[in-house]
């Protein structure tokens, strides 16, 4: 597990229920996901905040099991069958981490002003206790994780190739964003896998 702490000037004693694996993948398990990503249904969501729609910063896909439905800001979204060398990156969760993925969240940030802003991933469709492992393609990040309460900050910088699993846990007690990072000019390709509950919307 590897990560920088992000000095805020308290007593960081706490630390996240994450681990981090640089290189999880090869150079060619890149390059044939990255292109499979260009064949991708990359849509950029509108959501409406407080009573004002606006487009999200970044585009994104669903993919998934039949009845694995994800709400997003009260837009219900049914998932796309897996393609094939995405479904062959949740072969390898699976067999090299023991990790049982149905679904998977891709979003695409453009460059360095695409972001996310602080958020738990605890949508009620999601199984309770499971991990969420996230996988990074493209250019280097920051993930920063804050403590809810304590507001413990932590910095993971996320390499092309990349592997970050955030354990049962991780949603209760910590927010996760992606800040803005105005240097970056080229794009970044991030896979959120998830534990859905098939059928809770049906």
């Amino acid at each position: 597990m590897t990560g920088n702490l992000f000095d805020d000037g308290t007593n960081n004693s706490i630390t996240p229920p994450v681990s981090h694996f640089s290189g999880f993948l090869s150079a060619q398990q890149q390059s044939l996901l990255l292109a499979e990503v260009t064949l991708y249904p990359l849509t950029q969501l509108e959501i409406t905040v407080y009573g004002k729609k606006h487009l999200i910063p970044r585009t994104q896909a669903w993919f998934g099991d039949e009845g694995c439905d994800y709400r997003y800001s009260k837009t219900l979204i049914s998932p796309e069958p897996w393609p094939p060398i995405l479904s062959r990156l949740r072969e390898k969760l699976f067999q090299d981490c023991q990790l049982d993925f149905n679904a998977v969240l891709v979003n695409q940030y453009a460059n360095g002003s695409d972001c996310m802003g602080w958020h738990s991933d605890d949508e009620p469709e999601i199984q309770p206790n499971s991990a969420i492992a996230s996988v990074t393609l493209g250019a280097c990040r920051d993930f920063v994780i804050k403590h809810k309460t304590l507001k413990h900050k932590f910095i993971y910088p996320l390499q092309s190739g990349d592997l970050f699993i955030m354990h049962p846990g991780m949603q209760q007690e910590w927010l996760h964003s992606l800040p803005k990072r105005l240097k970056v000019t080229t794009p970044r390709i991030n896979f959120t896998f998830r534990r859905i509950i098939a059928n809770f919307y049906r």
